[in-house]
C-alpha cells in the first residue's frame, strides 16, 4: 500500500516549522503541493524554477532533515516544477545528485549587433537613489516579486527570472521594486552598467533616432547597458517600431547574459 503523500508532506511541515517561522514559512512552504510517495521518494510540486532554486538554495538542509526524519535515513525528495503552458518538468534534489531530466526552451536568438572599437563608457543609471529593498514594503501581494528581483539583483543575469517581468495593479510598487533592484546592483556590483528608462522615454527616444538616421548609434548606446530596466514596458503592444528595436537590444543582451527587468 502507497503511503499517502499529503500525511507524509504535513509531517515534514511539522519538522520545518521548528527550524523557519512566520513569513518565510508561509511564503516558501505553503504554496509546495505533495504529488506522491513511491518507494522513499516524496515528490513535491512548486510554482516555478525560480521557487525550485530558491528552497534549494536557502533552505535544502531543513527539507533534507524533515524527510530524513519522517522517511528515514534513504527518504528522498523529488520536484514537479509547473511552467507557463501548465506543462511539469522534474527534477530532483542535488542531495540525490541528479540532474533535470527536461528544461526550459531557450527563445530563439537574433545575431547580436557588432559594436567595433566602442569605449566602455560610464552610464548614469537614472535611478532614485531612495528606490531600495531596505524601505520597500513587503505585503502578501508582492513577497514573490520582492524575493525574485533580490536574487535578480545578488547574480545579475545568473538566474532563472531573465528576464524579469514585473507586473500589477497602479500603486502598488513596481517602479520602487524595479528601482531597488537597480540600485542594489549598483551596490553590489559597481562595475556594471545599469539604466532605468520608462518606455515612454524609449519610445521618444526611437522616434528621435528614425528622424535623425541615428538608428545606428542608438542601438550601440543600449548594448553598453549591463542591466536595462524599462517602466511601464506593457505600453510597448501597439509600437510596432519601437518594438522591433527593443526586441533586437533584449537579445543582444540576453544572449550576453545580461539582465532585464
Amino acid at each position: 500500500m502507497s503511503k499517502d503523500h499529503n500525511y507524509i508532506w504535513n509531517q515534514c511541515l511539522d519538522v520545518i516549522k521548528k527550524q523557519i517561522v512566520g513569513q518565510p514559512f508561509k511564503t516558501w512552504f505553503e504554496p509546495v503541493k505533495p504529488v506522491s510517495v513511491v518507494k522513499n521518494v516524496l515528490t513535491i510540486q512548486v510554482p516555478n524554477k525560480f521557487f525550485y532554486e530558491w528552497l534549494e538554495e536557502h533552505y535544502v538542509s531543513e527539507l533534507k532533515m524533515a524527510i530524513r526524519q519522517v522517511l528515514g535515513p534513504s527518504g528522498s525528495l523529488e520536484y514537479q516544477i509547473m511552467v507557463e503552458n501548465h506543462r511539469q518538468i522534474g527534477t530532483k534534489s542535488p542531495e540525490s545528485q541528479s540532474t533535470a531530466v527536461s528544461s526550459y526552451p531557450e527563445p530563439k536568438m537574433m545575431n547580436p549587433f557588432v559594436i567595433p572599437g566602442i569605449k566602455k563608457i560610464k552610464i548614469e543609471s537614472q535611478l532614485q537613489t531612495q528606490n531600495r529593498f531596505e524601505n520597500f514594503v513587503i505585503g502578501e501581494c508582492n513577497k514573490l516579486a520582492a524575493s525574485a528581483g533580490m536574487a535578480v539583483a545578488k547574480n545579475p543575469g545568473g538566474t532563472a527570472f531573465n528576464p524579469l517581468v514585473v507586473y500589477g495593479d497602479t500603486g502598488l510598487g513596481k517602479t520602487h521594486l524595479v528601482q531597488a533592484i537597480g540600485n542594489e546592483i549598483l551596490t553590489l556590483h559597481p562595475e556594471k552598467q545599469v539604466l532605468y528608462v520608462s518606455v515612454e522615454k524609449f519610445t521618444n527616444q526611437v522616434i528621435q533616432a528614425i528622424k535623425n538616421q541615428t538608428v545606428s548609434d542608438f542601438m550601440q548606446f543600449y548594448q553598453l547597458v549591463d542591466t536595462l530596466i524599462i517602466d511601464d514596458i506593457h505600453f510597448l503592444s501597439k509600437r510596432e517600431k519601437t518594438q522591433e528595436l527593443f526586441f533586437n537590444i533584449f537579445n543582444h543582451l540576453h544572449q550576453s547574459r545580461h539582465e532585464s527587468t
